[in-house]
This record gives structure tokens, C-alpha cells and sequence, in this order.
């Protein structure tokens, strides 16, 4: 493979042109130029670098590509992803898995349960999660990126907050088999 930035257009150049010194010297000439230009094409590649994206950048491309839920007093590693991503969430809109999918980018671990799964009305869900920041200080953000992704006639029924914690639980049994006799 040829690096671009790194070739000289001299190097390149046919034998019989490479000995003449005007073309030589417009070829090292133009060296520069090129290399700058390949540097230029690199940039070009936008989602390709899309963990180099500044602030500014960020800001035109989420005004750009319109991602289903933006919130730019997110972290920036957060919206650089959910500008990345946001083709891929409205080929995916209003199903369960691109409501999965932005609650697992923007507070961790998350999962919808169906109304068949769980015994409710039908058209509605409901999301387990085991963020607590949920129902605290980012409740109602939670609930307008969900609403951004599901389908309009889903209804949300509610947040379960699970949590799990590891105890040492000590459990014993005994059994005994014996006779015994009465006089």
C-alpha cells in the first residue's frame, strides 16, 4: 500500500524525465503541495475519525445528520457517538432494540419489556435498568430519549431500577434420620 503523505513525486517519475533537472526539480517542487493535499483528503473521511471530532465539529455534524435525542450538555464522548450514530437509530426507530440501544449509550445498561412479556395493556413497555440516576437527577432526560426513539403510538408504563449487590449469605440444613422407641 502507498502512503501518500509520505511519497515524492520524484520517486515516481519514469527514468528519462527523473534525469532531467527542470523536471526533477518541478517534481520536488510539488512534493509539498501534494502531501498537503493527501493530509486534506484524510479529513475528508469524517466518520472515519470520528473520535477526533472537536466541539465545534460535533456541534455542525449533530446539526447535520439531526440525531434522535442531542443534548449538548452531554459529555462529548457521548454526543460524538450519538452523532455517529444517528443513521443507524432512524433505520431502527421505534423498535425495541434502538430504545435498548440509546439507554445503553447514555446511562448504562438497560432493557424493554413488551406488554406481552410482563401482563400489560397492549402497545405499551416498560424499561429495567440498573442506573440510579435514572429516577434522580437525570429522570426527565431519561424519559425524552426515549420518547425520541419509540414508536408514537408505544406507551411507557414505567422504570424499574434493579440493583444487585454481592452478600455473603451463609445458609445450613440438617437432617437426621434415627429411630425412636417408646416404653
Amino acid at each position: 500500500m502507498i502512503d501518500l503523505k509520505s511519497i515524492s513525486l520524484r520517486d515516481i517519475l519514469p527514468p528519462n524525465l527523473a534525469r532531467d533537472p527542470a523536471i526533477a526539480a518541478a517534481a520536488t517542487a510539488l512534493d509539498f503541495e501534494l502531501q498537503q493535499t493527501a493530509i486534506l483528503i484524510e479529513r475528508l473521511d469524517i466518520f472515519g475519525r470520528a473520535n477526533e471530532w472537536t466541539e465545534e465539529e460535533v456541534i455542525e455534524l449533530a446539526w447535520q445528520f439531526k440525531p434522535p435525542y442531542y443534548d449538548p450538555d452531554l459529555p462529548i464522548e457521548q454526543r460524538r457517538e450519538l452523532v455517529r450514530t444517528a443513521i443507524p437509530f432512524y433505520r431502527r426507530k421505534g423498535t425495541p432494540g434502538a430504545v435498548e440501544d440509546l439507554i445503553a449509550l447514555l446511562f448504562g445498561e438497560g432493557r424493554v419489556e413488551e406488554w406481552w412479556e410482563y401482563g400489560g395493556d397492549p402497545y405499551h413497555f416498560r424499561v429495567l435498568t440498573n442506573n440510579a440516576d435514572v429516577t434522580t437527577t437525570r429522570a426527565h432526560e431519561f424519559i425524552r430519549a426515549v420518547d425520541a426513539v419509540k414508536r408514537l403510538s408505544a406507551v411507557l408504563d414505567s422504570v424499574t431500577i434493579t440493583q444487585s449487590e454481592p452478600l455473603q449469605l451463609y445458609f445450613g440444613g440438617v437432617i437426621h434420620f434415627g429411630e425412636t422407641i417408646r416404653i
